[in-house]
């Protein structure tokens, strides 16, 4: 298999659709997260999304939540889901969601859910929920239950993306990491018919390969892969096919990370920033 460096010239040799005039125009996005501990990664993914250009954004959070949630993202609708006594997700939540996921150009799964049960299901329910030309993003704890259900995936083959971290990857493989993240990438892509992130690696399901080749050790902070998953899923709502997508959101996220490392330092800049450099590496890129 061959490796390919994901390069500016590569990108804009790469050029993601245009962005349209209007909010529908550019994507709508669904986002599906947060629960009551943990409201800020919905919420980090969400502005991600709207950061690289989707249109409209839904967020799908917990119900005790939800007002406070629609108050600090005044740009988003918010859909309340289902909770259980202990403020987790409840087995059947998605049954509320059901025309929002249908409707959106991209839907992401994963960013604040904190137990297994709800995000199971939610996960296991997907493919019926979606219309049949929405694109599908698994990151957080949507892929520590992925391989759960992973026949009731099966239908989002060719239109799915996962952005696992070193821990999800080992689920997603049902055995430990083998040091190659290429090599891994591709077995998750292989599996489960995605288009797969893990470190600095991207995989297809057809057997092509890019590396990352910028970002700092800064980006391994709270929140940023929630940056990264949101930004994956605004391309995609935008009209990019998956592994573009990916390709994209991956450098821009490395790449602003490597601006805060000069402005702030190599350590210790925030997950929240990135987001707001997101629109400047964009204009670099021409993008």
């Amino acid at each position: 298999m061959s490796v390919e460096p994901v390069t500016p010239n590569f990108l804009r040799d790469w050029p993601l659709p245009g962005a349209g005039a209007g909010k529908y125009e550019r994507g709508q996005v669904l986002v599906v997260g947060g629960a009551a501990r943990t409201p800020g990664a919905a919420m980090l993914s969400a502005l991600a999304a709207l950061r690289v250009g989707a249109g409209r954004l839904t967020l799908a959070v917990g119900r005790s939540i939800a007002h406070e949630v629609a108050v600090a993202v005044p740009e988003s609708g918010v859909e309340p889901l289902d909770e259980d006594q202990d403020g987790h997700i409840a087995v059947g939540a998605i049954e509320g969601i059901e025309d929002s996921a249908e409707s959106a150009d991209a839907v992401l799964v994963g960013p604040g859910l904190d137990a297994p049960d709800g995000t199971r299901d939610l996960v296991a329910g997907l493919a019926n929920a979606v219309g049949p030309r929405t694109t599908v993003v698994l990151d957080a704890f949507a892929l520590g239950v992925a391989i759960d259900v992973r026949d009731r995936l099966a239908p989002l083959r060719g239109r799915l993306v996962m952005t696992p971290n070193s821990g999800e990857a080992e689920r997603l493989l049902e055995r430990d990491g083998s040091g190659d993240d290429v090599a891994d990438a591709m077995v998750i892509a292989q599996r489960f018919g995605a288009v797969v992130a893990l470190g600095d690696a991207i995989a297809t399901p057809n057997g092509r390969g890019w590396l990352k080749g910028t970002g700092s050790g800064g980006l391994g902070t709270s929140g940023s892969g929630d940056v990264l998953s949101g930004a994956v899923t605004g391309l995609l709502a935008r009209g990019a096919e998956p592994a573009q997508a990916v390709a994209w959101a991956s450098y821009v996220h490395a790449a602003a990370g490597d601006r805060l490392a000069v402005q702030v330092g190599p350590l210790g800049y925030l997950a929240s920033e990135l987001v707001t450099e997101i629109p400047r590496v964009l204009v670099e890129l021409g993008a």
